[in-house]
């Protein structure tokens, strides 16, 4: 179909549309109300899948250190395989909310139609790559004779439900962008209580061990996915998806390409950064690698809520940007400040307060527990400042700011985490493990929050100006 035809028949499809109730309006005046409504189910969306990963390790946990070190080996695969799905569904976000926000609402649904496409062969190809490799990947990561097969026995299963898996995040990107977060929580909702219901079952009943707990995960998936063709098929949104809107224009491809490259860069260096974690951690022996897997877990699952926060507001300040609304602008983006603090301090008091209790519902391994107390508290000590370096990200993601996105994504990980963790355990042994994860998110929180000030500033001064249209932020 070309451009003229694709017009015509979008704006049918918008005659049907505005026939229904919008989920939500995202020029609401009622910006605190607006902000919250969009991010709290977010928040629970990425909670879930934060608990769900908790609950598999749980699970795992059951079956001895040798599976929970196996399965936490895997981490640093998934990571990276996620990394890609987060950064072709940044990049997609960011360009709807931002055409949304001017009006172009075909432009919005071609952007979301194209990245999908993309989408797919690309998860095909990671597949088949990673399933070639895997075994040179698990050595590289440290495993050990008595993990290794466990390892291979739940990368290998899961990496079949990859492209699902690729598509369903970027399917929640394009959902909340448009405003639809309550439609992504639910999906989420309805994968974690699938995959809580057959994780025992596959796991203990049919006596599958990991391979039963990644078969759970693939099952999920499939539900997801079918629910997310349910909604785009019945336009269930202001944003469709649809084959005759998917266009190769260079321009289009660059623009979300730009923006999500940051976030995928970090994903692959967290990536890195956990092989690296693992790998130092190795020599230690399968209980410090357990205690490890704990530690990054809680980490994760602090760092979600404070991610789905973000998501949700992000939708918010996307269209306040596109539509030029230049006080809108300034107002999300403090009480989006405000928030992210908020929960970020209140997750890393509680765990450095509450760290053996947690610790202890992952192991009963006395030794594992000793070691994964005094992990956890320090990885969590400077964690506060996790939640300056999500808005700051969001923010300049937002705005289209694809440098200096790249200047903040890439800090923790690569500018301090990777240099530390292949000195520090050299010099000063495992203490020296531990400072590496404790320097980077000091140093990287320092960073995003000379970029927020500078970013802030530049906001100021465009408000006192006559008029906040075509301001100029520098990035």
């Amino acid at each position: 179909m070309n451009e003229p035809d694709a017009e015509v028949a979008v704006e049918c499809d918008r005659d049907v549309m505005a026939k229904k109730k919008q989920n939500i309006d995202l020029s609401d005046p009622n910006l605190a109300s607006l902000i919250l409504r969009l991010a709290i189910p977010s928040i629970v969306g990425l909670s879930i899948n934060a608990v769900q990963q908790a609950v598999n390790a749980i699970f795992v946990g059951a079956l001895g250190a040798q599976a929970i070190a196996a399965v936490s080996m895997t981490l640093p695969v998934v990571v990276l395989l996620t990394a890609v799905g987060q950064g072709i569904g940044v990049g997609t976000a960011s360009f709807i909310s931002r055409h949304l926000g001017a009006g172009e609402y075909l432009e919005a649904s071609r952007g979301a139609s194209t990245a999908l496409a993309l989408a797919a062969p690309i998860g095909i190809m990671f597949t088949v790559l990673l399933l070639l490799n895997l075994r040179r990947i698990f050595v590289t990561l440290g495993a050990t004779p008595t993990i290794m097969p466990v390892a291979l026995d739940y990368a290998a299963t899961l990496l079949f439900g990859y492209t699902l898996m690729l598509l369903n995040i970027v399917n929640g990107f394009i959902v909340r962008a448009e405003g639809n977060t309550r439609f992504s929580m639910w999906t989420m909702l309805t994968a974690f209580i699938l995959n809580a219901v057959l994780d025992p079952a596959f796991i203990f009943l049919l006596n599958l061990g990991v391979r039963g707990a990644a078969l759970a995960t693939l099952v999920s998936q499939i539900a997801a996915i079918s629910l997310y063709i349910a909604h785009f098929s019945k336009l269930g949104g202001i944003v469709f998806v649809k084959i005759s809107y998917v266009s190769l224009q260079t321009s289009r491809i660059r623009q979300i390409a730009f923006i999500g490259a940051p976030a995928t860069m970090t994903g692959i260096l967290s990536a890195i950064a956990s092989m690296l974690l693992y790998g130092a951690a190795a020599p230690f022996g399968d209980d410090c690698i357990a205690a490890m897997g704990i530690a990054v877990r809680l980490l994760t699952i602090g760092a979600l809520p404070v991610t789905g926060f973000c998501m949700g507001s992000q939708a918010v300040l996307g269209f306040g940007w596109g539509a030029h609304d230049l006080p809108r602008v300034w107002k999300t983006a403090k009480l989006m400040l405000f928030m992210t603090v908020a929960l970020s301090v209140a997750y890393s008091a509680a765990v450095v307060s509450f760290a053996q209790p947690l610790v202890k519902l992952f192991s009963d391994n006395e030794n594992v527990t000793e070691i994964a107390v005094l992990t956890c508290i320090v990885f969590h000590l400077f964690f506060w400042l996790f939640g300056i370096e999500s808005f700051v990200s969001t923010m300049l993601q937002s705005f289209g700011r694809a440098r200096l996105s790249v200047i903040v994504s890439l800090a923790r990980h690569g500018y301090f985490f990777i240099p530390a963790v292949l000195v520090l355990p050299v010099v000063s042994g495992f203490n020296g493990l531990l400072a590496s994860q404790a320097i980077a998110e000091l140093g990287a929180g320092m960073i995003a929050m000379i970029v927020m000030f500078q970013q802030f500033s530049e906001l100021r001064r465009a408000l006192g100006r006559p008029t906040s249209r075509g301001i100029d932020i520098a990035g």
